[in-house]
């Protein structure tokens, strides 16, 4: 018996110890990559600029005199992730709460699987719909030239962060406590006033945690955008052909070299830095809600 009792202590401490190892291993993961960022984007700022480089309106990295200004990926990234999360998130938004508080379970668990669906299509796919349906959609709606553009793009990021903000909003209202809708039902508030006006405010850190993860994977997809959004640099427009910072990185890097190719790392670190700083304001949000409440 004290030899069972003590294997089981020690598979208990192994088992610590290997979750342990994990969990230092993801931070380590972070390290290095945050490290290797900073020394390979950090030379092209200094030799550029970062006055030149951040602001800078012309990227001209293949000419003959060489120009490097990153204003128009920024701020194209900027629009087209606001975009996509004005239109998706109150999509989203909606579906969760159907799917957690008003749909018949036997509809919930076919929307359910098709939502999962979206979460695993390849990004590609969803840059082959949009050249095939929403491209010439959008080119014969509104008489332009060519659909391929950055409300094209808003569109397809739109549809693609529609799995996450789904998931993420769906348990966080789930989660409230079911005393606060007996109470809200009791005091006369009908269904719809008390999901809108009591759960989905109780749940509002949870929502706001699936705002960040659709922010994420709107700023951070590449090849979907680069299919749909005419990868041109130019300072964005609503119906004009532009690059994203991270399609900037991929549609350049295999054929990159010198000040160039450093160039586009410096570009993959100012991205990183924006997932940072929104992961940073979601932590201060939640952290801020909890002291509140």
């Amino acid at each position: 018996m004290r030899n069972i009792k003590n294997t089981a202590k020690w598979l208990e401490k192994a088992m610590n110890w290997l979750f342990l190892a994990c969990g230092l291993m993801t931070i380590l993961f972070v390290i290095l990559m945050t490290v290797f960022l900073v020394i390979s984007g950090i030379p092209a700022i200094r030799t550029i600029g970062p006055g030149n480089f951040l602001f800078g309106r012309i990227w001209a990295s293949a000419a003959a005199d060489p120009s490097y200004g990153i204003l128009p990926f920024i701020l194209t990234s900027v629009y087209g992730t606001c975009g996509a999360i004005l239109i998706g998130v109150p999509v989203g938004l909606l579906c969760a709460v159907f799917l957690a508080k008003m749909s018949p379970k036997k509809i919930a668990g076919v929307v359910r699987t098709v939502v999962d669906l979206l979460a695993g299509i390849p990004s590609v796919v969803y840059g082959l719909v949009g050249m095939i349906i929403v491209v010439p959609y959008v080119r014969e709606t509104f008489h332009l030239p060519d659909g391929a553009n950055l409300f094209s793009a808003i569109l397809v990021l739109a549809v693609m962060i529609l799995p996450s903000v789904i998931s993420v909003s769906e348990t966080a209202i789930r989660a409230v406590p079911k005393e606060y809708e007996e109470a809200s039902l009791a005091l006369g508030a009908t269904k719809t006033e008390t999901v809108f006006k009591v759960i989905v405010p109780a749940a509002k850190s949870g929502i706001a945690a699936a705002v960040v993860l659709g922010i994420g994977r709107a700023i951070g997809e590449a090849m979907a955008v680069m299919m749909v959004a005419g990868n041109v640099a130019n300072m964005p427009k609503l119906f004009g052909s532009v690059r994203f910072l991270t399609t900037a990185v991929a549609s350049e890097m295999s054929y990159s070299s010198g000040l160039q190719r450093q160039a586009l790392f410096s570009i993959a670190l100012i991205l990183f830095l924006f997932i940072m700083a929104i992961n940073l304001v979601l932590n201060l949000f939640i952290k801020k809600e909890k002291s509140n409440d």
